[in-house]
């Protein structure tokens, strides 16, 4: 699948989707917010609504030809992550999208429920908010407790706590030079 694109599903985590768009976009990316529905409105684990740019049946679920620059973004929250995660058409698409060369970034929840559905996770470090790091370990994923991760094409953060961090690991992953221009915008000098 090509491009930055994030997706939602009901009950999705407001500041892991909201502050990894906007550390993206302050970084001079075009994202892509993606309902998985038929309709592009989506309602929050927190009750606000958010009108995407696109529902899933409006976007090329291809892999080819992906490459590190592609990403699918999975932000957590309950029931949000549950909701990603049983979409079975995505997540055919997240599989075929990271074996033909696409990064995966996920948070919270979402390490555990969607990257956990990829084929091989063997030596892949991680981290998640507390509980579900279960599956990825199961598949040989490492996990560690630290605010965010990339590991390869895979970027993971643990909470909503940590958003930033996690925005900011993918933001350094496709563009490393904005990174301290948007630490700067945000006054964040010290992180």
């Amino acid at each position: 699948m090509k491009g930055i694109n994030i997706f939602l599903a009901d009950g999705f985590e407001d500041v892991e989707a909201l502050a990894t768009n906007d550390v993206l976009r302050r970084g001079g990316l075009d994202v892509n917010i993606i309902s998985i529905y038929d309709e592009t409105s989506v309602e929050s684990s927190h009750g606000i609504t958010v009108d995407a740019d696109y529902t899933l049946d409006e976007v090329d679920l291809s892999a080819s030809p992906a490459g590190p620059g592609d990403i699918m973004i999975f932000p957590g929250g309950m029931p949000g992550t549950r909701n990603l995660a049983a979409c079975e058409p995505l997540m055919e698409a997240m599989r075929r999208h990271y074996a033909a060369g696409g990064a995966v970034a996920a948070i919270c929840a979402a390490p555990g429920l969607v990257v956990s559905q990829l084929d091989s996770l063997e030596g892949v470090e991680f981290t998640c908010f507390d509980g579900f790091q279960d599956a990825p370990e199961a598949k040989g994923a490492v996990f560690t407790p630290k605010p965010a991760v990339r590991s390869g094409r895979i970027i993971t953060g643990r909470s909503a706590g940590h958003a930033v961090s996690f925005a900011l690991e993918i933001l350094a992953m496709l563009r490393p030079e904005k990174v301290e221009a948007v630490k700067h915008s945000m006054y964040l000098w010290t992180v």
